[in-house]
Order: structure tokens, then sequence, then C-alpha cells
């Protein structure tokens, strides 16, 4: 049995192509478009995947990962609800209807001709079976939170074998995912992409917000759920997710866009991560006690919220184990639609294969690959030149080396990633002991805010002899505090606000470790654990430079600069590397490095490359 998934038209589409033996292939269509975010029908990502296919095969069921019918309910309910207060978002409620009424049927038809094999799996439970049929349980609790889908924001189910059912859920307009969009937007970030800046901008501040927040805005009980004060939200009559009481009350307007975070903004962040934290906490524990397990798989776009995740793992009293769905956004809800419905037609026939201990995500390398023939073809469009060292150990010996001198390369190998964290296949990597590495990515080759925290991939074997609880983290969903006796004890984040040092980048300057390109603020890390059985050419390379350094990390930020998709095709990863100051491409089996390069190349490929093929 062969099903193809689709999730679209709200944001991060994908597709996803399950068969009898488990995931075969899944990626977002963003990689193909270079649309970052893309919402769009995954028309090049369904190709992708039915091109994996065997000659003769076809797909047995195409499975939609929400109910357009339930969904365009909720969009007329809406508006007869808000009217006459909603009619600015009347257009955009239109465009999706007409999406989810006509275009919908239309694109679902051009994949599977015929109706009958047609299915739509409802939202949340796309991002429940996401959660649970790939991780190593039989049994577990499964919690699902994000903006919103047809109806339901949070909802929590039992996985129990080859079955998930339903036990609890919350619908719109009360929402956790909202109401972290709100504090988005208030802190000058982008909603539904700027999420993550907001939790990586929390540690620079301090909860004070804490209780207004629980006071004003949102009445949580005891057992997670909750209702929002709606005077204080937007998103239900207008394209704003605040509304003026939402400014009046934190006592400041929006911060714009091209500011710097000042220390009101960082306050604001810490005081909105601590209640999503909170509520988390309550959700988590009640979905726990509910399915009766000890075992807990999260999705949804909350699932993604490194922090809130590390809490759970360290103070839950009564969680035994997680699995967190790596690509746990709508992206995710593609192969959850598709899991889900392999489960259903299979019937009792289904039997799910629960792996020993490592999930069935198949370390989600699950996108495109590319021969050493079709990237050899790109470099010589373009008039680069290029190495091809005599084996895979002179290979890795030689980015090893690159890295060990401080030399910034792009790394792109095997199966793209699937989900929004580059795990080694599509990674930038720079020694991370460098002093001014953070400020040299993130200024000259991602293009970003300079306070922004990157992450390490650090040997598995090697991980707690540098980092304190949890330091299984393969996916970097979780966080980790680097021992005392790498950091400096002179500066801490309090002395230095007391010494007036106020802005982001300043503050993030002042805390020292021995490895400051991946130390936050608040000395924690987003960890990515790498073990020695892991397919990624990413762990032979780190293996060569532990051996070299005696620094079993590196960091690992995702291959693209500030508002474009991680890169997709060797054209993608030759133009972000000709058009950033990186030093070399390790690129299937070839070295690019950009010392070698000419002039005319330098000026003339990058704009090839972005329009060419």
């Amino acid at each position: 049995m062969n099903i193809l998934g689709v999730s679209a038209f709200y944001h991060d589409s994908a597709a996803a192509l399950v068969g009898s033996a488990g995931i075969i292939a899944a990626a977002q269509e963003e990689r193909f478009s270079r649309v970052k975010g893309d919402w769009r029908f995954p028309s090049d990502a369904a190709d992708f995947c039915l091109k994996q296919l065997s000659i003769g095969e076809n797909i047995d069921f195409l499975s939609f990962y929400e109910n357009p019918s339930t969904k365009i309910s909720r969009i007329l309910e809406q508006a007869a609800v808000t009217a006459p207060t909603g009619i600015d978002i009347w257009p955009a409620s239109i465009r999706s209807l007409a999406l989810l009424g006509y275009s919908l049927p239309e694109r679902l038809l051009e994949l599977c001709e015929d109706p009958d094999r047609i299915r739509f799996v409802s939202h949340h439970r796309s991002h429940a079976a996401s959660a649970f049929y790939p991780s190593p349980f039989n049994n577990a609790a499964v919690l699902v939170a994000d903006g919103v889908g047809e109806k339901s924001t949070v909802s929590i189910w039992s996985g129990q074998g080859n079955s998930l059912t339903p036990i609890h859920e919350m619908q719109f307009p009360h929402s956790l995912g909202l109401l972290y969009s709100a504090f988005t937007q208030y802190c000058g970030f982008k909603v539904n992409s700027g999420e993550y800046k907001l939790m990586g901008l929390a540690p620079f501040g301090s909860p004070i917000y804490e209780q207004k927040i629980l006071d004003n805005l949102i009445d949580l009980r005891s057992d997670g759920s909750f209702r929002l004060n709606m005077r204080y939200f937007g998103f239900q009559h207008s394209e704003s997710t605040i509304t003026a009481d939402f400014e009046e009350l934190f006592g400041a307007p929006s911060r714009k866009h091209d500011q710097e975070p000042d220390r009101h903004a960082m306050d604001i962040a810490a005081s909105a991560q601590a209640v999503i934290e909170r509520c988390m906490l309550r959700l988590a524990h009640t979905a726990i006690k509910l399915a009766g397990s000890g075992n807990l798989c999260l999705a949804g776009g909350l699932a993604l919220n490194c922090t809130s995740n590390t809490r759970l793992v360290r103070e839950l009293p009564n969680l035994d184990n997680i699995w967190i769905q790596p690509a746990s956004g709508d992206s995710g809800g593609a192969l959850g639609a598709a899991l889900q419905t392999r489960a259903s037609e299979a019937g009792a026939g289904f039997v799910r294969k629960t792996p020993n201990k490592k999930d069935a995500m198949k370390e989600s390398l699950l996108g495109p690959s590319f021969s050493a023939e079709e990237i050899e073809a790109s470099l010589e469009k373009n008039s680069l030149k290029f190495h091809r060292p005599i084996s895979s150990a002179v290979f890795c010996d030689t980015v090893a080396d690159a890295l060990a001198s401080e030399q910034v390369v792009g790394h792109f190998d095997g199966h793209e990633e699937f989900g929004p964290r580059a795990l080694g296949n599509r990674s930038i990597l720079a020694d991370p002991r460098q002093d001014d590495a953070l400020s040299c990515v993130n200024l000259k080759i991602k293009f970003r805010e300079s306070w922004r925290p990157f992450a390490p991939i650090i040997l598995e074997e090697e991980v707690s002899k540098y980092y304190e609880n949890p330091t299984y983290s393969p996916y970097m969903l979780l966080l980790s505090n680097i021992k005392p006796a790498f950091k400096s004890n002179t500066t801490t984040l309090q002395k230095a606000r007391e010494q007036g040092v106020k802005s982001a980048t300043a503050l993030q300057s002042a805390i020292k470790s021995e490895f400051p390109a991946v130390t936050h603020v608040n000395g924690s890390s987003r960890l990515q654990t790498i073990g020695a059985d892991a397919s990624s050419r990413a762990r032979k390379i780190l293996d060569v430079f532990f051996l070299k350094t005696g620094c079993p990390m590196l960091l690992n930020t995702s291959f693209n600069v500030r508002g474009e998709p991680i890169v997709g095709k060797p054209k993608d990863a030759i133009a972000c590397f000709l058009n950033t100051d990186m030093d070399m491409l390790a690129i299937g089996p070839f070295i690019v490095r950009k010392c070698e390069q000419s002039e005319l190349a330098r000026n003339l490929v990058g704009k090839q490359i972005f329009n060419a093929d």
C-alpha cells in the first residue's frame, strides 16, 4: 500500500510518501519553489515523492491533512460572529474559501483521478499521527498544540498499538499558538515565521510580566485548559494579532521590525515564554494522566519550542520518555495524514513496526538527494574550479582541516532534511571555539540579527562530558546547559546588566564560554547529538575534526541566508556559497574553495544560479 500525504494552503506546504514498510520520502514545497514557508499546493514536492515509487507502482490513496468542509464551516461561522468588525479580513477569508472549495479538489484530482481514493484526515489527527506512529513507543500520550487546525487548537490523544483515540480538545479562538504569535508580532517579528526568534530572545530578559499575562490575557486552569481574553487579540477580526488594548496593557507600542530589541522586548519575550511553558507543563501532565502512559509524544507548532520541551523533560514527575516529531509544523501534517490513512485503510491487517530504541523517521533525512554527475554538471555550468578528493577519508580530512583553521564551510550531501532544522546534510559548519564565529556567521553569511544563537552538532558519546541533561537530542529539539567547567564565572547576564550593557548583541558578547559560538546568553545550547551509526557525512567530518582538535562539536546552522528556505538543489547551494563570505563548499564528493574562484565567476555565477535550473 502506497499513500501520498499532502498539506497545503496555510503555510509550510509539503508532501510525504508512506508505503507498507514505512516512510519512503517527504519534502517541503519551499525547497523547490525557493519561497520561504510556501503555502501553495506542493506540486514539486509531490512529484519528488511520486518519483520514489518503482516503475509500474502507483499510489493507492491520496490523503489531505485537513477536513476542508470543517474548516470552511469555521471560517463562515467566524465571519458571522465578528460581523461587521471582521470585514477587514473578509477578502482573505474569501480567498481561503476559494482555495478549499475549488482549487483543492482540482489539485487533488490531478494527483489521484479516482475521488474514492482520496481521504481527508483532520488537522490535529494528522499532527497526532505524525507524532505517535513514527515514535519508538507502543503506547503513549500524544499532545498537539498549535495555532489552529479546522477548529482545534490543543488536543490530547491516547496512542495504543495501531490506533489513536481522541481524549480532549480545545477550540478556536482560544489558542496557545496564537497567544505566542501575538507576542511575536508585538516584539517586532513576523507571525508564522518569527516565533523562534521570540524564543531566542526570551533568555535575555526577565519574566516580569508573567503575572500580568496570567491576570489579563489568559485564564489558565490547573489541568492546562484555558481561555483567552479576546479584548486583547485581533486575529478574529483584523490582520493584526493584537489590539490597542494589548499595547496599552504593556505600556508601549509594538516594536518595529528594524529596531534592535530593547530591555522591554526582552522582558516581554521572557514573560510570554514563561507562560507558554507553564501551560505546556500542565497540559502534558494532564495528557499523561488521561492516557495512562508515561510516554509522551508531541507535535504541532509549539512542539518546536525547545525551551518548553526541555522543561517537560526536567520537571514532569510522571514522564518516562518523550518523542517529538522533528517536522512538527504543518509540513509534518502531510506525513501524519499519510500515516493515519495507512493505519485506517489496513484495518486489522495493519502491523505497526515499533523500533527498539530509535524512531522510524530515518533521521528525518527524507528529501531529495543528487548524484555526483548532477552536482558536477551544476559546478561546470557555472565555470567553478573544484576538486574531487581520492577517497571519503581524504575528503573529510580536507574539510576538517578547513574548519580547524577557522574557515566556514557549507555542507551539501545526501538526502535533504524534512522539517525546519538542518541536521548536517544542508548545513553551514564552523569551529564553535572562535570568539567571532557567532557574529561572522550571523552578519556575513546568514545576514541576520547578530544576537541570534547557533546550535552545536556534537558527538553523541561525548556530549555528557560537556552538557547537563537532557543530552540526547538527535533533532535539535531540546536545550542543555553547558557544564560550569566550560564557561566563565566572571560574567553573568545580571552582572553584564549591572555594568550597563543593554543591547542584545552586547549582552550575548559579554557571556563567555569555551564554545562561545554555540553558547546562548543563559549558558544553554540547542543540541543536536549525532550517533556513530548516523548516515550523514557530517558525523564523519566531526569525527576527524575531533581527532585533530579535541573538540567534539561544530557550529551547525541551516544552509541558507535570512529570508530564504534551506537550500534544495546544488544550484541553490552554489548561489548561497558565492553570495556570502563562506570559505569552502563541500558539495557531494567535491570541494570548492572561494579563494580559487575567478572574479568573473563570483560576479556572474550567483546571478545565473538564482534564475537557472
